[in-house]
């Protein structure tokens, strides 16, 4: 359960990075609140994924799915470039992130 815990939260991350930069410097309500709801709800799953979880495994992991998950959505969505570079280190992060769970 914390394994579920610590990728839904993740995957929260990616959201409130989506919504803070929705936000548009928190002058927007909507994106605002979301940011808000995200962010909190994101740092509840990671302390408790940490109960079990050891911190560097934890921390590492969820960075790793929020780093990925921004970057993907703002190639997707906001027409960040799409380079083989930018895939090729996506790729690296996921690798380490992968590392340190099958390894650690």
């Amino acid at each position: 359960m914390p394994w579920v815990i610590l990728v839904i939260s993740g995957v929260l991350e990616t959201v409130w990075a989506a919504a803070l930069s929705a936000s548009k410097g928190f002058s927007r309500l909507s994106p605002t609140l979301l940011f808000l709801v995200a962010l909190a709800l994101s740092m509840a799953g990671l302390a408790f994924a940490m109960r079990s979880i050891p911190i560097g495994t934890a921390y590492v992991v969820w960075v790793g799915i929020g780093a990925v998950g921004a970057a993907a959505y703002g190639m997707v969505a906001l027409g960040d470039p799409v380079t083989a570079a930018r895939i090729a280190c996506l790729v690296l992060i996921v690798a380490g992130v992968v590392g340190l769970k099958v390894l650690g």
